[in-house]
């Protein structure tokens, strides 16, 4: 009887699209099946003929809700998957939303081109709002740390990796073999949710590690956050902090309640302009109230009575109207919009009016990919084209990496640590030369054989 193999559907030497498919027999798991991202030339693989038939696997497990490790499973079940889809409930229910809202832009983004571009220059639709509906029938919750058989003989373990609410990682046994994939590892710094379990003792014979950061060390402290903030304060203007819905968003919300009950920074109006945000918040509230194994003790202790996520003076925009008049507010304040990197939503918008002011200070808080909008501006853009116009870069432009819930080099190298050494171990989920890196980490530090897998190759388990 054959080993099991991997097959690299996403995430190969590409930070994005994470699809990993395990084969043994004639069974067949997806683990994570998200959407690429990015440059033109990699979010276009979204456009491609999925390389095997959707309908021929039996189970997807999802480590966490990223649109870069979830947004392609509405498209996979159009296409022919009706498996059931196995991950945590925070998981499923931040899923739910991330998903309707991709659907939703791409529905907009539809009708936009049908009226202004011509039929062979406007994009496909991967899928609609009704997919989203079907796709959500088929996820199942289950429980950290709890062994389940997901496929005759194959078990499945999911363990909380402190990315972001519900975030895991995975072991999987198959075929004699064990797979461990890391999903996106957090840091154990993260201000409210517990750090990523250790690895489980038992032998590993493939580890499957992202490697986002795997070409640095983060050396932000959160200090530089409140030093950016009030040297922002102090030329007159407001305050743009492009962050993403999940996770970002309330992370920086629960630091500028600390810092401003503290008085370390001065209190400012905070405008959260993301209806994405805002339903997310509520599964962090909640998760918060209800102390979850994924929550750390003292903050659910400290919060029983108060909003953690509320600075003071919050205010959430909902409606675009709404949005809209925040272009038109006098006022110091602070805005929060979605997306993190600036390649979409409404923070385009706001970077469009405000950039061209030097009062104004925009802060970046997170990973810019290659192309978009966010590292044009991390590397000294003078102009950013946005909505078809080419606007000045007059704001002071600040860059905080201490909000990072991807571990870094170090950090990923020591949670590896406590894995005997594994057979074979898949470095993906990174740019090439952080995949390079973390490679020569792993072989110079732990003494591992590693490899950079090719997209669409299929590798045997060994």
């Amino acid at each position: 009887m054959s080993n099991p193999t991997i097959q690299f559907l996403g995430a190969a030497e590409t930070v994005t699209g994470s699809r990993f498919l395990v084969t043994y027999n004639n069974q067949k798991i997806l683990v994570d099946c998200g959407m690429f991202q990015g440059e033109p030339e990699i979010a276009s693989h979204n456009d491609e003929k999925f390389p095997i038939d959707e309908s021929s696997i039996n189970a997807l497990l999802l480590t966490h809700a990223h649109l870069d490790h979830c947004g392609y499973i509405p498209a996979l079940v159009k296409n022919g998957f009706t498996g059931t889809i196995f991950t945590t409930h925070y998981t499923e229910l931040i899923a739910e939303v991330v998903l309707r809202d991709s659907a939703h832009l791409q529905m907009q983004r539809a009708e936009f081109e049908d009226v202004k571009l011509k039929a062979d220059e406007r994009g496909s639709l991967l899928y609609n709002e009704v997919d989203v509906e079907k796709a959500l029938k088929q996820f199942k919750a289950v429980e950290i740390r709890e062994r389940i058989e997901v496929l005759p003989d194959v078990f499945v373990t999911f363990y909380p990796s402190g990315h972001i609410l519900g975030a895991t990682f995975i072991l999987l046994e198959i075929g004699g073999k064990s797979l461990l994939f890391t999903g996106d590892m957090g840091r154990g710094s993260h201000p409210f949710l517990y750090g990523p379990d250790l690895p489980p003792s038992q032998k590993i014979d493939a580890v499957i590690t992202e490697s986002t950061y795997g070409d640095r060390e983060h050396q932000t402290p959160i200090s530089d956050f409140a030093d950016e903030l009030n040297k922002a304060i102090a030329r007159g203007g407001s305050i743009l902090i492009p962050a993403f819905a999940v996770d970002r968003t309330e992370e920086i919300l629960f630091e500028l309640r600390r810092l401003f009950d503290a008085r370390a920074v001065k209190s400012i109006p905070v405008y959260i302009d993301s209806p994405m945000a805002e339903k997310v918040l509520v599964f962090y509230k909640e998760a918060i109230e209800q102390g979850t194994p994924d929550i750390k003790s003292d903050v659910a202790e400290a919060f029983t009575s108060s909003d953690p996520f509320d600075p003071g003076k919050l205010r959430i925009m909902t409606t675009v109207d709404e949005s809209k008049l925040l272009n038109d507010i006098s006022e110091q304040s602070i805005v929060i919009s979605a997306s993190g990197m600036a390649t979409g939503g409404r923070v385009t918008y706001h970077l469009e009016s405000m950039l061209p002011d030097p009062s104004n200070t925009v802060i970046l808080v997170g990973f810019q990919a290659k192309g978009s909008r966010g590292l044009a501006l991390q590397q000294g853009a003078e102009k950013l084209r946005i909505h078809n116009n080419w606007v000045p870069v007059k704001a002071a432009v600040a860059n905080v990496e201490s909000f990072s819930v991807h571990a870094d080099r170090k950090e990923i190298v020591s949670w590896l640590s406590h894995i005997a050494n594994p057979t074979q171990t898949f470095i993906v989920h990174g740019e090439r030369e952080s995949q390079e890196a973390l490679k020569t980490a792993l072989e110079g530090e732990l003494g591992w054989k590693a490899t950079i897998p090719e997209l669409e190759k299929t590798y045997e388990v060994r």
